[in-house]
């Protein structure tokens, strides 16, 4: 297809005046509004207004400008068509071949702390769309421009071939435009979802949409998926309130795996959730050991001490800024460690994490792993599941004692450590807690008696005076006989079963105290 009249009408001026130049040069009319026709014309580029190509002017503050039949007759109509080519000669309307055009900044708009509805409302492209859409659907006959970052390509193709662009850049360029528009639309959807929390898949409202577009960027290719068999990528949600992984920066040591980033996610998630300095080590998704203390150092070692065979290349999340006390202390006690991750570094750390050049060092500012009103979504065999994330916290105030035994101030704020730290490990879970420190955590078992007897072995004498959180209820008495055997003192759990009268009596038995929550965290 040979261009030989464009349709220039960009927000975003980045790169034009090259493509520009180039069709001037080409002999091709240009057609533009505004104050992209203004910038054409100051660089003594030839330029029909677009009121002039109308016969219409501009009108309503510019709201009306490329809403015009002669504008869309000029890009719909099929060349091929002999009917289409009698319209377009009695009317005397004019072919265009090209479309450049980049829309209104209405998701950098939205962004801005405190933006008006005024604003995003006046941020929203109507004609821009609407060309876009026009030039796709005959993209045979009609070049469509709708980004800066394909203009070395559409250049390239115009020089080399002397103003023609071949049908297989057509076919692509139309699928990036009708991908854009979607992402567009998308955007202002998920904005008045968010402003007017009641509409269908707001953040109040008791259903989800019953459609779902996920935005998602491409920050960098991976090594490989899982395995080294499978390819692998770390896309941004575009429409996540929070950075997350965007706003990470990595100091040190080799490039970031899936797993590593897998892993990353649920250590921040669950060091995000602690309250006083914490510290988590996550090995395959699930943690291997969970504190907070009084200081950092403590709350280390104490998340290390759970299991620290388990540890071994694991991932370290914390919730303070490292200092070169706690890195010291970090390499010499851990053997072998593939990433940390941190709000930041001071002092003398990265010059102590710099010994290990394979050690991956991560900062991530607080703050930026913010989930409220996102979705959780996981991949299915032809679809996909759709949920609220997993969020909340709990209080004494919310729980029911069910048990004759009343547990102490002490053994409530460990229920409650144990309750926040079981919703992040893998169903069937469960947590053993000394105080704010995990001493033994079961995970992924088929029978919750089992992941209650994996959590005994891994705490060994510690589980005596522990405290246990299950994520779920207790199917029968047997898991509560295991825990009294370990030394067990009280029991964290939602409730819910047809047994939860014999697990209660079980208890009262045992002389251990116990605390329903009615709610369950089962993570699979």
């Amino acid at each position: 297809m040979k261009v030989k009249r464009a349709l220039i009408s960009v927000y975003d001026k980045t790169g034009l005046e090259p493509l520009a130049f180039l069709l001037h040069a080409l002999g091709v009319q240009i057609i533009s509004t505004g104050g992209t026709a203004k910038l054409l014309k100051s660089l003594n580029i030839p330029v029909v207004d677009i009121a002039d190509h109308t016969g219409y002017p501009e009108m309503l503050d510019g709201r009306v400008k490329t809403l015009n039949p002669v504008i869309h007759a000029g890009l719909l109509s099929q060349r091929d068509n002999s009917e289409h080519r009698k319209v377009m000669e009695a009317m005397g309307i004019p072919y265009i071949d090209m479309v450049v055009v980049n829309l209104y900044p209405f998701e950098m708009t939205v962004s801005r702390p405190g933006v008006t509805f005024e604003e995003a409302l006046e941020n929203i492209d109507i004609g821009g769309p609407s060309m876009l859409r026009s030039a796709s659907k005959n993209f045979k006959s009609v070049a469509v421009v709708s980004s800066p970052g394909q203009y070395p390509e559409v250049i390239r193709q115009l020089n080399a071939a002397g103003g023609e662009i071949s049908e297989g850049t057509l076919k692509k360029l139309a699928s990036e435009a009708f991908r854009r528009t979607s992402e567009y639309d998308g955007a202002i959807n998920r904005y008045f979802s968010r402003t007017f929390p009641s509409l269908p898949g707001g953040e109040g409202a008791d259903e989800l949409l019953p459609a779902i577009n996920i935005r998602l960027e491409k920050l960098y290719d991976l090594r490989y998926g899982e395995n080294p068999h499978q390819k692998g990528a770390l896309y941004k949600d575009i429409d996540s309130r929070s950075e997350g992984f965007a706003a990470a920066k990595q100091y040190q040591g080799k490039q970031l795996s899936f797993n590593n980033i897998l892993d990353l996610g649920s250590a921040l998630r669950i060091v995000n959730d602690l309250d006083k300095p914490g510290a988590v080590v996550v090995k395959h998704n699930n943690p291997s050991g969970a504190a907070m203390a009084d200081k950092m150092e403590d709350a280390y070692l104490k998340a290390l001490d759970c299991d620290r065979m388990s540890a071994f290349g694991g991932i370290m999340a914390f919730n303070r800024e490292i200092d070169e006390k706690l890195a010291e202390l970090i390499l010499g006690e851990a053997d072998f460690v593939e990433c940390i991750i941190s709000p930041g570094y001071i002092g003398k750390a990265l010059e102590v994490f710099g010994k290990k050049k394979n050690l991956r060092v991560l900062g991530l500012p607080a703050g930026e792993l913010g989930t409220a009103g996102e979705k959780d979504i996981k991949k299915v065999p032809g679809g996909f599941l759709v949920q609220d994330m997993d969020e909340g916290s709990i209080s004494a105030e919310n729980m029911k004692i069910v048990t004759k035994a009343v547990p102490s101030k002490e053994d409530m704020e460990a229920l409650i450590f144990a309750w926040n730290i079981v919703r992040h490990v893998k169903s069937n879970a469960i947590v053993l807690s000394r105080g704010t420190a995990t001493v033994g955590i079961g995970a992924g078992q088929m029978s919750r008696v089992d992941s209650v007897i994996t959590a005994i072995r891994k705490a060994g004498e510690r589980s005596k005076g522990s405290v246990l959180a299950s994520d779920a209820f207790f199917p029968m008495p047997d898991s509560i006989d295991e825990a009294h055997k370990a030394g067990v003192r009280a029991v964290i759990q939602p409730g819910g079963s047809v047994k939860d009268a014999d697990v209660i009596a079980a208890c009262d038995r045992c002389g251990i105290s116990m605390v329903f929550t009615g709610i369950r965290h089962f993570k699979h």
